[in-house]
């Protein structure tokens, strides 16, 4: 039998780990990590406490996990942008992508991430969250740097802070229209800092 299909205490498991973890991440999402209990997540998937303690270890270990499932499945901002493009357009296609997205499902409002980085209080994954929110944020000032390297940090910044806005209040039940108009204004300041000339002779 292959390791794939043991547990920690090598046992063969007799749940799917994929779905497992699918199942995990709705409930997470729905609720943040301190909505959901240990019953809550092994009655979902249908298995009983030590299964889940041999599979994974500890909620917040499955929490940690279910982070980096979502981060991975999350599209970066080089998927809706195209290198010719001005770069107040690129950010423009990816803010109102994430607005879109934030909305879309009435159980799984917002960013998972950004929604666990204010709201977790498990420490470990608190700091997992920020970690991949901050490596988003560096993936914008990379890319702005390239044309402007003045305006890297204010306008990755500035991205950085929509997104929060945009992931809190499409919890809070704002229209998909009303995050979508916030995002367009956020990229309507971006090109006019865009326009303005670099002073600093970078």
């Amino acid at each position: 039998m292959s390791d794939k299909k043991l547990g920690r205490a090598g046992r063969p498991r007799s749940f799917d780990l994929e779905n497992a973890l699918e199942v995990g991440q709705k409930l997470f999402h729905e609720r943040g990590y301190d909505g959901v209990s240990l019953f809550d997540l092994t009655s979902a998937i249908g298995i009983a406490a030590p299964s889940f303690y041999a599979a994974f270890g500890s909620k917040a270990e499955f929490f940690q996990k279910i982070l980096s499932r979502y981060s991975d499945a999350t599209p970066l901002i080089d998927v809706f942008t195209v290198e010719s493009d001005p770069i107040a357009m690129r950010i423009e296609n990816y803010l109102v992508a994430r607005a879109e997205a934030y909305s879309q499902d009435a159980a799984t409002k917002g960013c998972l991430v950004l929604n666990t980085t204010r709201t977790c209080s498990d420490a470990g994954a608190a700091a997992t969250a920020g970690e991949i929110a901050e490596g988003g944020r560096l993936r914008i000032r990379d890319l702005v740097a390239r044309s402007r390297p003045d305006l890297a940090e204010p306008v990755s910044d500035l991205v950085a802070s929509v997104m929060q806005g945009l992931s809190a209040q499409a919890r809070q039940g704002w229209s998909t229209e009303r995050l979508v108009s916030v995002a367009r204004g956020a990229a309507m300041s971006i090109r006019i800092m865009a326009e303005t000339p670099d002073l600093t002779g970078s």
